[in-house]
């Protein structure tokens, strides 16, 4: 009799891994985070997105949807293979080590980088030389714009295209290309130099990780930032006027969090142009992500069924539009060049209409499930029908305790009013100590075929452990970092009990 798989992961970016370096990297802590999960026969690891981040270091406004973040580029390996000096290495500054320090990690990773890249150019072996050539033809089509996006984004100090850049640059005429592409020669080839470090090394971590029965959650976020390479060199598939100035911008109307809406700022795309290419921007999208990871989240799901269209001018996203998305469209022409089981995960957080879910269940996405928004109360009491609570949870779901955008389990339950925190104690039957791991226990018992706990919480952290704030900008987000690997064997041993008890082993 065939049984549901069910799997247990851990949410960690990897610019939260511990190292001697201020930020996490793709080298012997990243493999040694897929050992601790594969002795805990934790099956996925889910990550945030992986392009290079800009203003404020998030990694949902990347400069690029299909580039790597430079950051994340492993030293010591760079070292190892002769493109650096040890000392290089050894006498790194001394850097938090329970937060990424965004201007002083740059300050010294990135003349590092550019000293490896030019060493390289240099002096690697005939057949490395060959891997570089043949990357970087085989990633032109995204990899040319790139490069040449980022030495302009340093030319003029600012990614600001649109406002900053001269008129012949920000339309990208073809001369002014070609003869900027000229001129800085040198340090277009050392930005491809970096993304084939990035890729190479990121292709060895994945093939140990499925190597270790660990398969990789990326995540995609459904618009692009405006400060991006994806917006510069793709102005025809977005609402842009001939200028290159955004007509209308990306948001979600007011609620109840909310009562002026959220104004994103992030230009929307013109579905028209799309369909006239096939869809083949998106196509390459997914396409390339699914090189790097398993399976893809796809953030604000809805947007390919409905989306908040807010016209320029407007300060707040109380006066924008609903405007349909041709979502079905699109997912019958990725199945169509990709396959038909895409592997999905659709972020459906949020009100949530018909269409939506019509969208998600048509191609049978799982969509997301969160514990801290389950236990919501009704006059004094649990309400025992709300969707996110373990009992309710369908299989073809992905359950949470929370996610990067949330307070840590601890952080989150320390914040409840008395009464909630009483209701939440009494749905786990346990005291104030054992909450946390109460929450991971009934999320592992849940029907869902995927548990995900993000690493906070399997170390119990309070509210110091938070990842992001959303609607703000502050140096604490997108900068928490584990100060160790090294956990104490009881809580390695107690996830994998519960794993195994609530047959999440992947078998």
């Amino acid at each position: 009799m065939k049984h549901n798989i069910r799997r247990c992961g851990v949410l960690m970016h990897p610019t939260s891994l511990p190292s001697t370096h201020g930020i996490g990297s793709l080298g012997d802590e990243a493999f040694a985070f897929i050992d601790l999960l594969s002795q805990a026969q934790v099956r996925l690891w889910q990550i945030l997105p992986l392009g290079p981040t800009g203003y404020g270091d998030s990694p949902y406004a990347a400069r690029s949807s299909f580039a790597g973040n430079e950051l994340l580029i492993d030293l010591k390996s760079l070292a190892y293979d002769g493109y650096l000096d040890v000392e290089d290495v050894l006498f790194a500054p001394t850097f938090p080590l329970d937060r990424v320090d965004y201007g002083n990690v740059r300050s010294y990773k990135e003349p590092l980088l550019e000293k490896a890249a030019d060493l390289f150019l240099a002096e690697a072996e005939e057949t490395e030389r060959a891997a570089y050539e043949a990357f970087a033809n085989d990633n032109a089509w995204f990899l040319d714009d790139y490069a040449l996006y980022q030495v302009l984004c340093r030319v003029y100090n600012d990614s600001r295209w649109f406002e900053v850049w001269p008129a012949e640059l920000r339309l990208r005429d073809p001369a002014a290309l070609d003869a900027v592409g000229k001129q800085y020669q040198k340090e277009i080839e050392r930005i491809k130099v970096q993304q084939y470090f990035f890729f190479t090394q990121w292709a060895k971590l994945k093939a140990y990780a499925n190597a270790h029965q660990v398969q990789i959650i990326g995540d995609i976020p459904i618009f692009v930032a405006p400060d991006s390479v994806d917006a510069w060199a793709n102005r025809h598939l977005l609402k842009m006027d001939e200028e290159g100035k955004q007509t209308v911008s990306s948001g979600v109307p007011p609620d109840a969090f909310s009562a002026d809406g959220q104004l994103w700022g992030n230009p929307v795309y013109d579905w028209d142009a799309h369909r006239k290419e096939h869809f083949s921007w998106w196509i390459k999208r997914i396409e390339q992500t699914l090189k790097s990871c398993d399976i893809i989240r796809i953030d604000h799901f809805r947007g390919f069924a409905a989306y908040w269209e807010v016209q320029r001018g407007e300060k707040t996203a109380m006066n924008g539009t609903w405007v349909n998305a041709p979502g079905q469209e699109l997912f019958v022409a990725l199945k169509e060049k990709l396959g038909q089981n895409l592997p999905i995960i659709a972020e459906d957080l949020g009100v949530i209409t018909e269409d939506v879910e019509e969208l998600r269940d048509t191609n049978n996405f799982p969509g997301m499930k969160i514990l801290q928004f389950a236990f919501n109360v009704e006059n004094g009491m649990l309400d025992a029908t709300n969707a996110y609570l373990p009992h309710n949870c369908q299989y073809n779901s992905v359950i949470y305790t929370g996610t990067h955008d949330n307070n840590t389990s601890r952080g989150w339950y320390e914040s409840l009013d008395g009464l909630t925190k009483d209701l939440v104690r009494r749905y786990l039957e346990c005291p104030d100590d054992q909450v946390v791991w109460q929450l991971i226990r009934q999320m592992l018992l849940s029907s869902s075929k995927d548990a995900i706990l993000p690493m906070q919480d399997w170390l119990e952290l309070g509210q110091e452990g938070r990842m992001n704030i959303p609607s703000t900008c502050g140096t604490s987000n997108w900068s928490w970092r584990a100060k160790s690997l090294h956990l104490d064997a009881w809580r390695i041993d107690r996830l994998r009990s519960l794993i195994e008890l609530s047959g999440r082993t992947g078998a």
